[in-house]
């Protein structure tokens, strides 16, 4: 039997996924993520 998950903890994921996301775009973050991301297709299509 599956057991769901209360209205409330869903939004509270939901709230924290969001201010964590907001928190490394601020940062910076994402451009470093997407400097990785880039090397690493280069690689593996073998320009790199």
């Amino acid at each position: 039997m599956k057991k769901e998950f209360p209205g409330w903890l869903s939004v509270a994921m939901l709230l924290a996924a969001l201010a964590m996301c907001s928190y490394g775009a601020l940062t910076g973050e994402a451009e470093a993520v997407m400097a990785k991301a880039v090397k690493i297709c280069m690689e593996c299509i073998g320009l790199g």
